[in-house]
């Protein structure tokens, strides 16, 4: 059974695999440096709906079900599916994965949520709990925009320090196999509030829990960060990614050789005007699903630490002045 590691983390000691991914993204995302690795490139962002939520709820369930098919499994099969957005109540998942007649987790973990899932997911399986369990995050740029920001009809000129909230859902079959990749190890994050108010600069205020369970993973396991050939952050663009190796090097860690950003990778920031790059639910789980699964898959990576990165925070929250609360979720994955 799995071993609770020091202070926050857990040694899973079953072969919990990653046997099958999907990814659907926007038109966006479609135009960027990773389109050859996403498998549905939507023509219309809408995606047939009639409003930006239920694009982003199709998006969801159409990309669970590809992920099961690919998996030659039927829904039939799967024990749970945990997945979670950022519209209210996480109703993008839930009414996409209503018709879908499986257990359903709803999660929330902000832009961190694909962690989460996956951390969740692999802790049902170690415990005996499951045989298939999908694991998966959504976003929609529009959706994003109008909750947590501004209706887009307003032309609101976005800040040099925002990013960009990625349209897609990224989601994961995992199940106890004999092939890799694997998920080996998981360290929880704990909220960390450093005082940012700025919703255009999600980069700062996760940058310290990116920080935060990058030392503390590194302390619970002994490890250096050499160990992993790339350490993958979620969504901390340009502006974050910069936080997080000097506070790292402040705490006696370098990771500035072997560090990635999936809000980086997703986008070519300067021709495509997404100022720091990437974020949202999608960014890290599209990302996963699409190039670095990949990378993993066909072991040009072999070991590698997946951190979601999360701004907890609401419409409400952002209204009364609350600051932003930043999270993270660790999982080394080793094929």
């Amino acid at each position: 059974m799995a071993k609770h590691i020091g202070k926050q983390s857990i040694e899973l000691e079953k072969n919990i695999s990653i046997i099958s991914t999907s990814s659907i993204v926007g038109t966006k995302e479609g135009e960027g440096p990773l389109r050859e690795y996403f498998d549905v490139i939507l023509t219309d962002n809408l995606n047939g709906q009639d409003s930006w939520e239920k694009a982003e709820s199709k998006i969801a369930s159409d990309s669970i079900k590809l992920a099961i098919n690919k998996a030659n499994l039927n829904p039939s099969d799967i024990n749970y599916v945990v997945t979670g957005d950022l519209l209210n109540q996480c109703c993008g998942s839930t009414f996409g994965v209503r018709g879908l007649n499986i257990p359903f987790f709803g999660v929330f973990g902000a832009c961190s949520t694909m962690g989460e899932s996956m951390s969740l997911g692999s802790i049902l399986l170690e415990s005996g709990g499951a045989k298939y369990v999908v694991c998966g995050a959504s976003s929609h740029f529009a959706s994003a925009e109008k909750q947590f920001r501004f209706p887009m009809d307003l032309g609101t000129q976005r800040p040099p320090t925002s990013t960009w909230t990625v349209t897609g859902q990224g989601s994961a079959v995992l199940s106890i196999n004999d092939n890799g990749p694997f998920i080996k190890r998981i360290t929880t994050g704990k909220i960390v509030d450093l005082g940012i108010t700025d919703a255009n600069n999600m980069g700062a205020a996760m940058a310290p829990a990116a920080a935060d369970i990058l030392y503390q993973h590194f302390q619970d396991f002994s490890l250096k960060p050499d160990y992993y050939d790339v350490i993958l952050t979620g969504d901390l663009g340009e502006v974050g990614k910069n936080l997080l190796i000097d506070l790292l090097k402040n705490k006696g860690y370098d990771i500035s050789k072997n560090h990635k950003d999936c809000g980086i990778e997703i986008f070519e920031n300067k021709r495509q005007d997404t100022h720091c790059g990437g974020s949202g639910c999608a960014c890290s789980a599209v990302t996963f699903a699409g190039y670095f699964y990949n990378q993993l898959k066909y072991k040009k990576f072999k070991k590698m630490l997946f951190i979601p990165t999360g701004a907890l925070m609401s419409p409400t929250s952002v209204q009364q002045g609350e600051s932003i609360a930043g999270i993270a979720h660790c999982l080394a994955i080793e094929s």
